[in-house]
């Protein structure tokens, strides 16, 4: 399936693109595209949007976008749930939220310095948020939230 979001991704466009290739579609093709394009490619490439105002997978409710996606696909993995208090946190610069979130953002703007085509970039990070996934897993076994 396809999907489609605005173009310089960030933490949502990055923690988003994760969630969906390890939890919902593991064959998804990404496409990149200026931010007033979004609906017209979503409707030319019957691509599904997120991450972009205005879409069901977007920011809304209080939500960001990774924990929109969370909640429409039913995905109820603790681990998941820490991970999208840190990207919400880090996403909706309410950085004092969350220990973590200051680091992810600061991770996030480091990796669109060095990698500015989104492809690569979300290459590159889907392993840091691998490893934020790991890192999650095992504080939920230990019993935190």
């Amino acid at each position: 399936m396809k999907w489609v979001t605005r173009s310089h991704v960030h933490v949502d466009r990055v923690a988003c693109p994760w969630l969906i290739k390890r939890f919902v579609d593991s064959e998804a093709e990404f496409l990149f595209v200026p931010k007033n394009c979004v609906d017209e490619v979503a409707k030319r490439d019957k691509a599904i949007p997120f991450d972009s105002p205005g879409v069901e997978l977007g920011h809304r409710d209080g939500l960001c976008s990774f924990e929109a996606m969370i909640t429409k696909y039913d995905l109820r993995d603790k681990a998941l749930a820490r991970l999208a208090r840190i990207v919400h946190a880090a996403d909706t610069n309410d950085l004092a939220s969350d220990p973590l979130a200051a680091g992810l953002e600061a991770i996030a703007s480091g990796f669109s310095l060095r990698y500015p085509d989104d492809r690569e970039n979300l290459e590159r990070q889907f392993e840091v948020y691998d490893a934020l996934y790991a890192w999650c897993r095992l504080e939920v076994a230990k019993g935190g939230q």
